[in-house]
C-alpha cells in the first residue's frame, strides 16, 4: 500500500517505521523538520516538510497517489480537518485519525472518519492490568503476531452476552475465562452470559 502519515511525532514516527518495515510505501509529512530527522536510520520512506492543512503541502507529500492516510498529530482539531481533506478533497478510501479526547469520538464518526484513541487504549490496559490476574500475551503465527488481552467484566457489563462485548477496532472475540477458571473458546455455536469476575479475551493482529 501507498500510505501517508500526517504528523512526525512519537506516534507518527512509530506508525511510519512499522509500515515501512512491513514493506509498504510510506511518506511522512510534518511542519517541523527536526521531527522528521528523528525517524529511524532504517526508514526507507519519503519525508516532506509542510503544514498538513495546506493542500499543496499534502500534494507535495504524495497524497494524490495514496491508498490510505494516517493522521497522527497531537491536535484533535487538526486531525479532524486533515482527515476531512483527505476523504473529501482527495477521495482517500481509508483514513485513520488519532483522537486524544475520547469524548469527542462521536464528532469524528459524524465525519465518517475511523479513529484510534490512545487514551482509551491506555486506560483499558491499565484497568485490565490492575483488576485481572490474567496477563496479556503475544503469540506469533509465521510472520504475524497476535496480541491476546484479558478484559475484566465489571458491574456495568454483568449479565450481558459475550457476543455483545464492544470490541476495539481491529479486534475480535477469542473467548472468556469464567471466575472459577474455566475457559470457553468463542465460536459461532457458543455464547454465554457474563458475570462479574469473568475476563473476556480479545485478539488483535499487531503486525
Amino acid at each position: 500500500m501507498n500510505i501517508l502519515v500526517v504528523g512526525g511525532g512519537l506516534l507518527g514516527r512509530k506508525t511510519a517505521e512499522q509500515l515501512d518495515a512491513a514493506g509498504h510505501d510510506v511518506s511522512v509529512i510534518d511542519e517541523k523538520e527536526e521531527n522528521l530527522l528523528q525517524l529511524s536510520s532504517d526508514f526507507e520512506g519519503v519525508t516532506s516538510v509542510g503544514f498538513p492543512m495546506d493542500i499543496q503541502s499534502l500534494k507535495n507529500a504524495g497524497i494524490e497517489n495514496c491508498d490510505a492516510v494516517a493522521v497522527t498529530t497531537a491536535d484533535d482539531n487538526l486531525n479532524i480537518a486533515v482527515g476531512q481533506i483527505a476523504k473529501d478533497v482527495f477521495g482517500i478510501p481509508k483514513v485513520i485519525a488519532r483522537i486524544s479526547d475520547p469524548y469527542r469520538e462521536s464528532i469524528y464518526e459524524n465525519f465518517g472518519l475511523d479513529t484510534v484513541c490512545p487514551t482509551n487504549m491506555a486506560g483499558e490496559k491499565i484497568v485490565s492490568a490492575l483488576l485481572s490476574p490474567l496477563q496479556s500475551k503475544q503469540v506469533s503465527f509465521g510472520l504475524s503476531t497476535v496480541a491476546l488481552r484479558a478484559m475484566p467484566v465489571d458491574r456495568r457489563q454483568e449479565g450481558k452476552l459475550l457476543s455483545q462485548w464492544e470490541l476495539p477496532s481491529g479486534c475480535s472475540l477469542f473467548g472468556v475465562v469464567k471466575e472459577d477458571g474455566r475457559f470457553f473458546l468463542r465460536t459461532e455455536d457458543f455464547d454465554c452470559r457474563l458475570s462479574f469476575g469473568d475476563a473476556v479475551i480479545i485478539a488483535g493482529k499487531i503486525d
